[in-house]
């Protein structure tokens, strides 16, 4: 039995009406799968398309499992493995508030500086930084400033496409 445990990027293309959400998260809830991301929005007002994308992880077994019971909800039109298909493009953005004066202010905009984050907001005694790019950049990032007065973080949660002229 393989226990070895991955992670996947998975986009599902659903009809964007009330409940759906609740049905692909609950879908996850009762049989114990975790959620590590998740983002949903309209992408085709005309046809009435949302698209999810959830980052979670398990076995292989499992994460057939999930494909397979993703594609049997009624609502949902389109279920990808965007990790398994190939290659594709992930992004998430962060804002990241970081109190701080003297050194470590200007240090705190030293490593913004490295890591391209965006000065959005700014006062006397704090920063908010935006910063997008792959979750484990992102990771660095805040670990970074916590030395520096990090107060507080909000991210968006990974987003993905897939590489080439294929669509969801």
């Amino acid at each position: 039995m393989d226990t070895n445990i991955e992670s996947r990027t998975i986009a599902v293309l659903v009809d964007n009406e009330p409940g759906v959400l609740a049905r692909v998260i609950g879908l996850f809830s009762g049989r114990g799968y975790n959620i590590e991301s998740l983002t949903v929005t309209e992408v085709d007002v005309a046809h009435g398309f949302s698209r999810i994308t959830v980052v979670t992880s398990g076995t292989a077994q499992i994460l057939e499992q999930i494909k397979a019971q993703l594609g049997r909800l009624v609502p949902v039109h389109r279920v990808r493995d965007l990790t398994k298909e190939g290659t594709s493009v992930e992004r998430e953005l962060a804002l990241i508030k970081v109190a701080g004066a003297g050194e470590k202010r200007v240090e705190a905009l030293r490593i913004a500086d490295i890591f391209r984050a965006r000065v959005v907001d700014s006062s006397h005694d704090h920063f908010v930084f935006e910063m997008t790019g792959q979750s484990d950049k992102l990771d660095v990032f805040v670990d970074l400033m916590q030395p520096l007065g990090l107060i507080d973080v909000s991210r968006t949660g990974v987003v993905a496409i897939s590489r080439g002229a294929k669509a969801l």
